[in-house]
């Protein structure tokens, strides 16, 4: 965008009439009245042009405190804000979960697990559906630090049932991020109107398996045994668990979804949407890192659960 580059900040570059008396355009000198020739008689005046083009150039480009505009800078900090958040509740989530493990009682605690999953769907749902009238960043700092004692919770539980699977899960899960983002900055991944039809019928699918997986669960129907419910089931294709492949198309749905958010937010950068819709595309990233995080720590919970 031109506002973005100093360069561009020359009328010249922003509304085509100007080109007809900026100095050197190419309409210029077919001009009936003053020309660039003629205007050399006007030092004065000239010298004054000339002063405040040159503080045009040299004035930095205006961001989004001064547009009150979204950008996609403005949206990173408040996803590392938010990101912030979810680290420092997640601490706490980990420490209330493994307080009560003693000799005597070697068992963690789910409550901080499960009060954050419900508050940050709620929250979710207030954040999804509020924001049709109004932006409200409270609702999703809360939500930010709700996840974060879900994941402290969850993550705290799995690496005390297998130690050292937390550290690879969030290398995993940084290292899918990563890659995504860097395709996508370059230009070599695009969301598309196919891709992204097909993504959502692969989503409703997923959602309805995972209902139903989780009433089975709920019901203790045999079939749905193990700790995972229909992911837990010993059935081998090529030897890799169901659980693995389902959690991989999982994974590679939550990398496109990863797609889908950085698309919006260039899209609502581009259509000049107020700065307080920074803080809804840093809550879509969030939603989705979170999502790809728990997937990979399934992953890996069911690859050494089958060892």
């Amino acid at each position: 965008m031109a506002l973005n580059n100093p360069a561009f900040n020359n009328p010249a570059f922003q509304d085509p009439k100007a080109v007809q008396t900026y100095p050197g355009g190419q309409n210029a000198a077919g001009l009936g009245g003053q020309t660039q020739y003629a205007t050399a008689q006007h030092a004065g005046t000239d010298a004054a042009a000339q002063a405040r083009l040159e503080g045009m150039y040299a004035a930095p480009a205006a961001g989004a405190i001064e547009t009150d505009r979204m950008s996609v800078e403005d949206t990173v900090w408040k996803t590392v804000g938010l990101f912030a958040i979810l680290v420092v509740t997640a601490v706490v989530g980990w420490v209330w979960t493994m307080s009560p493990v003693t000799v005597q009682n070697p068992s963690p605690t789910i409550i901080p697990w499960i009060v954050g999953m419900l508050g940050g769907f709620v929250l979710s749902l207030a954040v999804i559906f509020g924001s049709r009238k109004k932006i409200r960043p409270a609702l999703i700092f809360a939500y930010a630090a709700f996840e974060g004692l879900f994941i402290g919770g969850i993550s705290a539980f799995f690496e005390f049932m297998w130690p050292g699977i937390v550290v690879q899960a969030t290398i995993a899960t940084l290292a899918v991020v990563g890659v995504t983002l860097a395709l996508f900055a370059s230009g070599k991944v695009r969301a598309s109107k196919k891709a992204t039809k097909v993504f959502m019928i692969a989503m409703i699918g997923y959602l309805v398996f995972s209902l139903v997986n989780l009433g089975l669960m709920l019901f203790n129907v045999p079939i749905a045994g193990g700790a995972f419910g229909l992911y837990s089931q010993p059935s081998f294709l090529f030897g890799i668990p169901w659980g693995v492949l389902i959690g991989v198309f999982v994974v590679i749905m939550a990398a496109y979804s990863l797609v889908l958010d950085f698309d919006q937010i260039q899209q609502g950068v581009r259509n000049g949407a107020p700065r307080a819709y920074g803080w809804l595309g840093a809550f879509g990233i969030m939603v989705t890192v979170v999502w790809l995080y728990v997937e990979i720590l399934r992953i890996l919970a069911i690859l050494r659960g089958s060892n």
